[in-house]
Parts: C-alpha cells; sequence; structure tokens
C-alpha cells in the first residue's frame, strides 16, 4: 500500500478508522524529510495493514501548529485512536521497523488504564 496524503479535513477520520496510522510530517525543502521518505514509502510496502500517511507542512500549515510540530521530519503513530508515538527526527529503516513492531504489540487496555490514571492525577 503506498502512502497517503492526509490533511486537517482528513486527518481525524483516518486515525479513528484505522488501527494503526503512522504519519510523517515533512516539506520538500527539508533534506532529512527527503531522506526519510524513500523509507517511509518502503515501510508502507512492508506493512500493507498500516496506514501510511504523510502531512505537508507547508500545504497544511494550521494542523502542524495544532499538534505542536516544531521539527521536521516528525513522525507520529497511532494506535485506536492513541497518540502512542511521537519523535521527531528522520529514522533509518531498521529504527522504523522497531517502533511499527512496538506499537504492533502494544496492549491497548494497559495503555489506555495509563492514560485514565495521568488523566485522573490532572
Amino acid at each position: 500500500m503506498a502512502t497517503t496524503t492526509l490533511t486537517a479535513d482528513t486527518i481525524a477520520d483516518t486515525i479513528k478508522d484505522n488501527e494503526i496510522v503512522l504519519v510523517d510530517f515533512w516539506a520538500s525543502w527539508c533534506p532529512p524529510c527527503r531522506m526519510f521518505g524513500p523509507v517511509f514509502e518502503a515501510s508502507s510496502e512492508l506493512h500493507p495493514e498500516i496506514v501510511h500517511a504523510k502531512i505537508d507542512t507547508e500545504a497544511e500549515q494550521q494542523l502542524a501548529a495544532e499538534l505542536q510540530i516544531s521539527s521536521i521530519p516528525t513522525l507520529m503513530a497511532f494506535r485506536d485512536g492513541v497518540l502512542v508515538y511521537n519523535q521527531a527526527g528522520a529514522l533509518p529503516a531498521p529504527s522504523l521497523e522497531q517502533v511499527v513492531t512496538a506499537v504492533k504489540e502494544l496492549d491497548m487496555d494497559e495503555v489506555r488504564a495509563k492514560l485514565a490514571e495521568r488523566q485522573a492525577q490532572v
């Protein structure tokens, strides 16, 4: 499955409607983004069951600001609608594969319990 482009209009439904969504925030003028692009694309071919999406921070400046993207590339991973990974920097293929494996293996009941515990403390 090739990568898909997300916008402010499509991101919420994409995250809600899919078990795992990886989002690459990038810009065409960013050399590390251009280096990470083929790695991300290759991951989308290896893992067709996972939505691999890209958000052009130049075209979606307001969305990038709302999501507090301060450095690109930034990779976010959502599982069952929950943000479970958020890190700036281009990843080499083995590191991206580790992220994919970790997200797949998450115990989402445990993740939700920890989130509820944190929210109760606030």
